[in-house]
């Protein structure tokens, strides 16, 4: 059993959008084409959207596994292009990616018009940021207090991944009142 066993906070998209998802990787992937890098990112703009604008990008989950949150659904795309069977077979990622030695490939340029401003400004910002640190870093930085909530390779629930946020109490009243 988790630590945590909450169900969604409302206001808080959790359905996935799983065409968006395709369109981050590769707006993420054309900056930033490490593997475990791109999927920080991923984790650290959808920190900031949520913070700033009370939603998350595409409406991923995330999974608190060794190295740090994994954004599941993104997780399942690389793995897809990597070849792997199971649900990421669903999602057909070689068909938009190609992978090498951990570095990820678009084999397209994004599709902007699927991604809104706010989306655009929490990716870059979170490129800018950790998009260049280390394995090391990146581990150490997403090693936050969402992640300790959650149970080793267990959901991290979106209750507490707001709660780990500066303005967290606040917002999570604020989203849960509509």
């Amino acid at each position: 059993m988790s630590k945590k066993t909450r169900g969604h906070v409302i206001g808080v998209r959790r359905e996935i959008d799983r065409e968006k998802a395709i369109e981050v990787l590769l707006y993420i992937t054309k900056k930033v084409p490490g593997m475990y890098q791109a999927l920080k990112v991923i984790y650290f703009a959808d920190r900031f959207h949520l913070e700033n604008y009370g939603r998350l990008i595409y409406g991923d989950r995330y999974i608190a596994m060794s190295h740090g949150p994994v954004p599941s659904v993104a997780y399942d795309i690389v793995k897809g292009a990597e070849g792997y069977p199971g649900e990421a077979a669903k999602v057909q990622g070689s068909e938009y990616f190609s992978m090498s030695n951990y570095r990820i490939s678009g084999r397209r340029q994004p599709n902007l018009d699927l991604l809104s401003q706010s989306d655009i400004e929490a990716i870059d910002l979170a490129i800018e940021r950790y998009g260049k640190k280390t394995f090391a870093a990146l581990k150490r930085a997403s090693h936050d207090k969402a992640f300790h909530s959650a149970d080793p390779n267990d959901n991290i629930s979106i209750e507490d991944l707001v709660k780990s946020l500066p303005n967290g109490e606040k917002l999570l009243e604020h989203i849960s009142n509509g």
